[in-house]
This record gives C-alpha cells, structure tokens and sequence, in this order.
C-alpha cells in the first residue's frame, strides 16, 4: 500500500496510507442536463517560470493537453480566466494567445469553449470610462474574430474609476452593444478579489443586484448568462429567482455548488467552475448520472468532493490556482510544480499536505504509488523525512 509522510497542521510528520482510485463511469460527450465549463490552469515552463509576468513562461504542450482532457470527458473550458492566472501572472498578451491556441485545439475535435476578456492591456490604474470601455472592445474583437464567445470578466480598472451604477450601465451597454455573440457576465466577489469590492456601484450585493439585472434585461438577446462568484449561495438563488427565463445562470461557487446545481425544483444553474479543473473525472460521471435522471447518484459522487473544492478555495481565496496545479502534478498531469510568476509559494507545505488527504479521501489520485513518490520526493526535499 502507497503512503506518504506529511507535515501536519503543526508540521510533525505523519503517515498518510492512499487509498485506490474511485471508479468512475465517465462520458465523452458533453452534458444535456446542464451547461458544463471548467476554468483550466496553465502550466508553467520549469526554466523559464519566475516572478515576472510573461506568457513566454508557459509550456504550451501540457497546458493544451489538460484542456484536452478536459474535452474527453464531456466537459467545456472556460479559458484565458482568473485559473489561467489572468491579472497574477497571466496578462493580456498571453491570455490573447493562450484562448487563440485552445480555441484552435477545439475546433479540431469538437469541444466547447468560452474565453475571457477584460481589460488589463491597460497601461494605467487610472484610465477614464472611454479607455475602459474601448479595451473591453478590443478584447472582445479579438477573440470573436479567432471563433469564441466571451465572458466578461470584471475589470478592476472599472472598479475603480466608477462612481456608481450608471458609469457600469454606460460602460456594458457599449460593450454588449458591439458583441456579435452572445456573452456571459461576470460577477467576481471581493472574495476572490477585494480590488472588486464594490463592483456594480454598490458594496452590498442585494444593492448591486439591480444593477446586474437591469443590464440583463435590456440586453437579454444578447446575454448568454452570468457567472455568480460570491460564495453565497442565497445570493445566486435571488439572482437565478430573478433572471429572465432564457438567461442561464452559471454556478462559480466552489463552496456550494451541488446544491446549486441540483436546483430547487423550479431552478438551476449550470456551472462554470474553477474546482472542475481539478475534479473533471467526477465532474464527467455526476453529470452523467445526472442526464440519466439520477438526482441522488448525481449527489452520491460529487458531494464528496466539496470537501477538497472548499480547501482549494480556502482564504486567501486567490491562491486556489496553486492547489490545482499541485494535484495535477501529483496526478501525473505536468512534470514539475512550478507555475508562472512563482505563483506556488502562495500556499504553505501545511496546505498541500491537508489536500492531498483531502484528495485522497475522495480516491482522487488514479495511480497511488506514483502519487505517494512524487509527493514523497518534494516534501523530503523540504526537510519532512
């Protein structure tokens, strides 16, 4: 039997014996019960990842490879996202390039993808409304004209030049105006990035709802849906209760998301999910269960993994990105843990450690004995031996 020596939460060693892979039923092709996205991590070049921000650090190959994974079990991506590090090591220029070659990918064998844009070629923290807005257009240009459809990420340039909820109407009735495919809206709680606090023109979500609805309603031909990340789940019941009956509301709550998914009768939402990148395979199979009309084996696999997803998303929440990276390494899914703009030290050896039980409780690891070497072999390294 596979073990590990870990760190606990005091950093004394302790045995960890893995237990086998669960045995999942997954599916190839995509869900019909709901919309399926999961928001992918890049994979960083080991000689080149470093503290500066550059797309010249990614290794294109595997980083192609996990959104291909991702498309052979059913599953959409959500690409050039806050996964893929966009705004903390991934900037506009390799967020263009990273959603141009996995748009590309796609087109070869049939996966769904959506891409983020935002405004982050901006040279200034201080630009005016225009400026905002003319840089969401050009985001939007360019990856409608590679083939893909947007989701419109919050813009912390927005965030700060706005005085209240009708510079956010001025600026999305332009940009939705413009669009040639219909976009998915982003609403990012302070959460998971307090430079957002405030965003819609209120600091209270209730508050900041109507605005949110009211740029639905006038552009809902136009408005695919909206990705609710608040960590909140009565927060995205009032919205999903409010929405326009052909606006699809996308689950980005890693904390609560099988509830949310399930319904309550009346409504659903989809999902579009950062934790999905790490639990694709149980992602296929609950999914699967799910189209087949089976509720409760929809629950019986993936309630288990809120477990994990809620640790990977732990305060602070930005940093879920390094967990990700560090399960897919111990899965065999990259060679190394190493991740642009030296984004790994955001979390402790004391974090990896509680997720690789938390993983292991759920039968994550598909090959125990190589899991338990790899991880062996870095936590000696830093001294647990």
């Amino acid at each position: 039997m596979a073990s590990i020596l870990l760190p606990d939460r005091h950093g004394s060693p302790t045995t960890l014996a893995l237990n086998a892979p669960a045995r999942l039923d997954t599916r190839s092709t995509p869900p019909s019960s709901r919309a399926v996205y999961a928001a992918s991590h890049v994979v960083a070049h080991p000689l080149r990842a470093s503290a500066e921000n550059a797309a010249d650090q990614i290794d294109w190959d595997a980083t192609l490879q996990l959104r291909r994974d991702l498309w052979s079990l059913g599953l959409g991506v959500a690409e050039s996202m806050d996964t893929a590090q966009r705004g903390m090591g991934l900037d506009w220029a390799g967020a263009r390039e990273l959603a141009v070659r996995t748009l590309t990918d796609a087109k070869a064998v049939g996966g769904k993808v959506v891409v983020g844009v935002a405004t982050d070629q901006l040279k200034t923290d201080t630009p005016t409304l225009d400026e905002i807005r003319d840089a969401y257009l050009e985001q939007v240009e360019a990856i409608e004209s590679a083939g893909g459809e947007v989701v419109l990420m919050a813009s912390r340039h927005l965030a700060r030049a706005a005085t209240g909820p009708d510079d956010y109407l001025a600026v999305y009735d332009a940009v939705l105006s413009a669009a040639t495919r219909p976009v998915v809206l982003h609403w990012l709680g302070s959460v998971f990035d307090p430079a957002l606090d405030g965003y819609w023109g209120f600091s209270e979500p209730v508050a900041a709802m109507d605005t949110v609805l009211q740029i639905i309603t006038t552009h809902h031909e136009r408005v695919r849906g909206i990705k609710v990340s608040l960590l909140d789940p009565a927060l995205e019941i009032a919205l999903r209760n409010r929405m326009p009956d052909d606006v699809r509301v996308f689950t980005g709550d890693d904390y609560n998301y099988v509830d949310l998914i399930a319904g309550d009768g009346t409504h659903t939402s989809d999902a579009l999910l950062g934790a999905f990148a790490a639990l694709g395979p149980f992602a296929s199979a609950a999914f699967a269960r799910l189209d087949d009309g089976d509720e409760q084996g929809f629950r019986n696999i993936l309630g288990p993994t809120e477990t994990l997803s809620r640790l990977l998303f732990a305060a602070p929440t930005q940093y879920y990105k390094v967990g990700v990276a560090w399960l897919a390494y111990l899965n065999g899914k990259q060679d190394h843990f190493r991740m642009i703009g030296g984004f790994e030290t955001g979390r402790s050896l004391t974090h990896l450690a509680e997720l690789i039980r938390a993983a292991d409780a759920i039968g994550l690891f598909t090959d125990p004995d190589f899991t338990a070497a790899r991880a062996s072999a870095y936590f000696a390294v830093h001294g647990i031996r």
